[in-house]
C-alpha cells in the first residue's frame, strides 16, 4: 500500500516514521480513504504494544502519515530469518502480541489484516503492532487483507468481528512457536482447499516438546466457528502457561471480564499451619465475646430468670385476676427493654461500676408484654410488627398487660367499652393489682395522683413506698379505674419517662455522625446508580453479577420478613402485607442492582483481585478453596472487629472513669428460632448492601489518590463516623472515634488485601455479633440462643476451613467461561 521512511521531527528531536502511498496509487480516492481510517482507527487506540500514530498530512500533493518510529524489524521478517523461537521468548513475544490487539479490541477497533508483517520488534524486543490501514467496528463485512491469515468467515464476505482477529492471532502465533506457517498455499483456492481438507498440522507435529497449553491456546484460536473461540485476546494470553488473565487486562488497559477475574488467582488449597491457626482464631476470638460479653450486655447485668413461656402463663394469670379473662378475637406478647431505671442511674451516679444496681429485679430492665383485642391486632405500617404500643390501644377490650422478668406486674392497661357510660364510680378494689405485683400493701401510702392515664377513668389513686429489700428507693404505684374495674396500674419512680413525654434533643456529636452518616452510604448509592447507565450502554456491566447479588439480598430480606414479620389471620391483610414486603425487598434490590453495576466495573478495572473469591462464590464455585479462605479471612476479620467493640464498656473503669450504658441487645431472638434466623438473615442482607458500597468507596479512593496507604487512611477518616454512628452509648465521643477508626480499619485492611467476599462475611460475622444475646450460663433458659449463634458463627468460620483446605472436592476453576465470556 505504501513506502515508509526514517525521518527526523526538528521540533521534537525525535525520529519518526513518515508513510506515503506509493506513486501509482498515490491519486486514487479509494487508498487515500484507507489511509484516512488508519489515522483515524489507529489513533483511537493508545498501548505500549501499538504504534502511535501522530497525524497525517500532504506535501507537494503526496500524502503521508506520520507515525511512532520503530528501530526494528518485522516479526515475518524475523521469522525468516532465524526460523522459531525459543518457547520462554515466544511466550514473551505472545503475551506482548495479545495485549495490543486486546487494547484494539476494547476501544472497538478491528485490525482485519493481523499478519506477521503488520507485527515489529524494537531493539529491545518489545512489541508494536501496525498497520490499520483495512482496520473498522466490529460486525462490518468485509473480504479483503491477506488471504493465509483470513479467517474463514472473511474470506466468504461475512461479518468481520473481533474473534476474525483471533484467529489471525492463532496463525501468527502458530509461526512465532513452530517457525512455519499453519497454511501454505500458491492462490487462495489452495489455501481454502488445505484450510477445508487437510486441516492445520498441531504444532507439536512440529516442535515435539511444545507445552500442551500453548498448543491448546493456539488451536482453540483456529477454530472456524467464531463463537467456538476465545472471547478475547487476554483470553488466549490467560491459557500459556502461568499466564495471568488480570496482569495481561491490567497491562492492555482492558477491564477484565467477570468470567476472567474467576479463572484468575489460585485454586490451591491453603496449608495446614495456616487452616489450625484460623481455626484456633476462630474458636478463641468467640470465647473471648463470650466472656466479654457477660460485663458488656444490658441482659446480662440484670436478673431473668422465667422464660417467655413462663412469663406468658404470668401474664395470662395476672389478667384473669384483674377480671379480664376473655373471650378475646386475637392476642400477642414479646419481649422489651425499658431503659427508663439505666438511664435513671447514668444520669445519677459516677461510680465505676454503677451498673451492679440492675442486679435487682425492681426497677425492671427486661419486659414480657401481653396484648389482647375483641379485634384482630393489626400493626399500623405494614413494615412494623405488633408491640406493645402497635396497633394503638384505641378499641373498646384491649388490653396490655405488662411483668418484669420474674413475672410480677409491671404496668396494666385496659380500654373501656366507649358505650358503657353508666354504672358506679369509685369505692375500687385495688388488691388485685397489689397481689399481681407482689407488692405489700402495708409498705406504701395513700399519695396524689400525678400521672395522666392514656385511656378514660373516672377514678385515680396514688401510693408512694419503699421495699424492703431497697429502702434507697422510693416507688411509686399509679392506678386508675373506670366503673370500679381497673384499667391503668403502673409501677413508678423518679426514674420513669412516659413514651408521650417529648424526647431529649441529641448531643451535637451525635447530630454529627449521623449528618456524615446520611451522606456517604447514601451518596455511594448515588454515585452507582448513576453510573449505571453509563456502564450499561458501553457493555461494561456485569449484569449476571449484578442480579445474583440483587438475588441474594432479595431473598435474605425476604426470609427476613416471613420468618420475624407479625403474621395475621385475614387473608386479605396479610397478601397486602406480603406484596408490601416483597416490594420493599424488590426496591431494595433493584438499588443494589443500579449501584453493583455502576461501582462494580470500577472495582474490576482497578482491583480486580478484590473480586476472584466474590465472582467464583456467586458462579456457584462455593467450594473453591480460593472461596473457602476468603470466608475464613472474613469470619476472622468479623471477629476481630466484634473484638474491639467491648472495649468501650471495659476500658473506662480501668482508668477510674464510670462505665457507659450496657449494651442492649435485640430481646426479640430470646423468644422463638425464628427470630433469631430472621435476625441474621436480616444481618446478612445489610452486610452485602453496605460491604459492596464500601468497597466501591475504598477503589474510589485508590482511584483518586493512586497510592494504598493513602487510599486506607482516607477512607478511614470518611467511614469511622458512619461505623460510631449508634454503636457506641454516649458518654466518651473520643473513645468510640478512636474504636470506629480501629474496627473500619480492620475492615478496610480486609477489604484491600483479601477483597469483596471478605469484605461482606467480615460485616456480616460483625453485624450478627454485634448485640447477640450471648451469655455464659447455658443450663439456663436462654442459653441455647447462645448456643446457637456460636454454632453458626463457629460453623461458618471451620467449615470454611475445610473449604480452603480443600478437603471437600471443589468444581475446578476452567477458563472456558472465561473464553465463552
Amino acid at each position: 500500500m505504501g513506502e515508509v521512511y526514517r525521518a527526523d521531527d526538528l521540533k521534537l528531536g525525535q525520529p519518526v516514521a513518515l508513510k506515503f502511498l506509493t506513486p501509482e496509487v498515490d491519486g486514487d480516492p479509494a487508498r487515500l480513504t484507507q489511509l484516512h481510517t488508519e489515522v483515524r482507527m489507529a489513533r483511537q487506540v493508545s498501548h505500549p504494544n501499538v504504534c502511535r500514530v501522530y497525524d497525517i498530512d500532504e506535501v507537494d500533493g503526496h500524502t503521508f502519515l506520520s507515525m511512532e518510529y520503530v528501530d526494528g524489524e518485522d516479526l515475518g521478517s524475523l521469522l525468516r530469518r532465524i526460523g522459531r523461537f525459543p518457547e520462554d521468548r515466544a511466550l514473551e513475544i505472545a503475551r506482548q502480541v495479545c495485549a495490543g490487539l486486546a487494547a484494539a479490541h476494547e476501544r472497538g477497533v478491528i485490525h482485519r489484516d493481523f499478519k506477521p508483517a503488520n507485527v515489529m520488534l524494537d531493539g529491545s524486543g518489545k512489541v508494536r503492532i501496525t498497520d490499520f490501514g483495512l482496520a473498522g467496528v466490529a460486525g462490518e463485512a468485509l473480504r479483503a487483507g491477506t488471504p493465509a491469515y483470513m479467517a474463514p468467515e472473511q474470506l466468504a464476505g461475512g461479518d468481520v468481528t473481533a474473534r476474525s482477529d483471533i484467529y489471525a492471532l492463532g496463525l501468527v502465533l502458530y509461526e512465532v512457536f513452530t517457525g512455519h506457517r499453519a497454511l501454505e498455499g500458491k492462490n487462495l483456492a489452495e489455501l481454502i482447499h488445505k484450510r477445508e481438507q487437510s486441516g492445520i498440522v498441531p504444532p507439536s507435529a512440529i516442535v515435539r516438546d511444545l507445552a500442551p497449553q500453548i498448543e491448546q491456546a493456539i488451536l482453540r484460536c483456529l477454530r472456524p466457528d467464531p463463537a467456538e473461540r476465545p472471547a478475547s485476546a487476554l483470553g488466549v494470553a490467560a491459557a500459556f502457561p502461568g499466564g495471568d488473565p488480570l496482569a495481561a487486562a491490567l497491562a492492555a488497559g482492558e477491564t477484565p471480564s467477570p468470567e476472567m477475574v474467576a479463572a484468575a488467582g489460585s485454586s490451591e488449597a491453603i496449608s495446614a499451619r495456616w487452616a489450625l491457626g484460623g481455626s484456633v482464631w476462630v474458636v478463641v476470638a468467640l470465647l473471648a465475646i463470650l466472656l466479654m460479653y457477660q460485663r458488656v450486655l444490658l441482659i446480662n447485668r440484670v436478673p431473668l430468670p422465667k422464660a417467655p413461656a413462663a412469663l406468658e402463663d404470668r401474664a395470662q394469670e395476672a389478667l384473669s385476676h384483674l377480671g379480664y379473662a376473655g373471650p378475646f378475637r386475637d392476642a400477642a406478647s414479646g419481649m422489651a427493654v425499658s431503659l427508663d431505671y439505666p438511664n435513671y442511674i447514668g444520669a445519677t451516679s459516677t461510680e465505676r461500676d454503677r451498673w451492679r444496681k440492675l442486679a435487682t429485679d425492681r426497677p425492671e430492665s427486661v419486659v414480657y408484654w401481653y396484648r389482647t383485642s375483641p379485634r384482630l391486632l393489626i400493626p399500623w405500617g405494614s413494615e412494623n410488627n405488633t408491640s406493645g404500643v402497635n396497633p394503638p390501644l384505641n378499641v373498646g377490650g384491649m388490653t396490655l398487660t405488662v411483668v418484669d422478668a420474674s413475672g410480677r406486674l409491671a404496668e396494666f392497661v385496659a380500654v373501656p367499652d366507649p358505650a358503657d357510660t353508666g354504672g358506679p364510680s369509685g369505692g375500687t378494689d385495688w388488691s388485685p393489682l397489689f397481689a399481681a405485683a407482689g407488692l405489700p400493701t402495708d409498705q406504701f401510702s395513700s399519695v396524689a395522683p400525678k400521672w395522666i392515664p392514656p385511656i378514660y377513668a373516672d377514678e385515680r389513686v396514688a401510693w408512694e413506698g419503699r421495699l424492703p429489700d431497697q429502702p434507697e428507693l422510693l416507688f411509686r404505684i399509679e392506678a386508675a379505674a373506670a366503673h370500679r374495674r381497673p384499667v391503668y396500674f403502673g409501677v413508678t419512680g423518679p426514674w420513669t419517662r412516659s413514651s408521650r413525654s417529648a424526647p431529649s434533643a441529641p448531643s451535637a456529636f451525635t447530630r454529627f455522625l449521623a449528618g456524615v452518616a446520611g451522606l456517604v452510604m447514601p451518596g455511594l448509592m448515588l454515585v452507582g446508580a448513576l453510573l449505571a447507565r453509563h456502564n450499561a450502554r458501553l457493555g461494561r456491566g456485569d449484569r449476571r453479577g449484578a442480579f445474583r447479588a440483587a438475588l441474594v439480598l432479595f431473598f435474605m430480606q425476604l426470609v427476613a420478613w416471613l420468618l420475624g414479620a407479625t403474621h395475621v389471620s385475614d387473608v386479605d391483610v396479610e397478601i397486602g402485607r406480603i406484596f408490601g414486603a416483597v416490594g420493599r425487598a424488590l426496591f431494595t434490590a433493584a438499588v443494589l442492582w443500579l449501584t453493583y453495576l455502576g461501582l462494580e466495573p470500577y472495582v474490576r478495572r482497578f482491583s480486580p483481585n478484590s473480586l476472584i473469591g466474590w465472582t467464583r462464590m456467586i458462579g456457584g464455585q462455593w467450594k473453591d478453596p480460593q472461596v473457602g479462605a476468603d470466608v475464613l479471612i472474613g469470619v476472622s476479620a468479623g471477629l476481630a472487629m466484634t473484638l474491639l467493640f467491648p472495649l468501650y464498656t471495659l476500658l473506662p473503669p480501668l482508668a477510674g472513669r464510670p462505665e457507659p450504658m450496657p449494651v442492649v441487645p435485640d430481646p426479640r431472638t430470646l423468644i422463638a428460632l425464628r427470630f433469631l434466623l430472621s435476625t441474621i438473615a436480616a444481618q446478612i442482607a445489610s452486610a452485602i448492601s453496605s460491604g459492596m458500597l464500601g468497597m466501591g468507596g475504598i477503589v474510589a479512593f485508590l482511584i483518586i489518590f493512586k497510592r494504598r496507604w493513602l487510599a486506607f487512611l482516607v477512607a478511614v477518616i470518611v467511614y469511622t463516623p458512619v461505623v460510631v454512628n449508634g454503636m457506641f452509648s454516649a458518654g466518651y465521643p473520643l473513645l468510640s472515634l478512636a474504636l470506629g477508626a480501629g474496627i473500619i480499619s480492620i475492615f478496610i485492611a480486609a477489604s484491600l488485601r483479601y477483597g469483596l467476599l471478605a469484605n461482606v462475611v467480615a460485616l456480616s460475622t460483625h453485624f450478627i455479633l454485634l448485640r447477640a444475646p450471648l451469655t455464659t450460663d447455658f443450663s439456663t433458659w436462654r442459653g441455647g440462643t447462645s448456643l446457637w449463634y456460636l454454632g453458626l458463627l463457629a460453623g461458618a468460620g471451620l467449615g470454611a476451613c475445610l473449604v480452603a483446605r480443600g478437603a471437600i472436592a471443589a468444581q475446578p476453576v476452567s477458563f472456558r467461561r472465561a473464553r465463552e465470556a
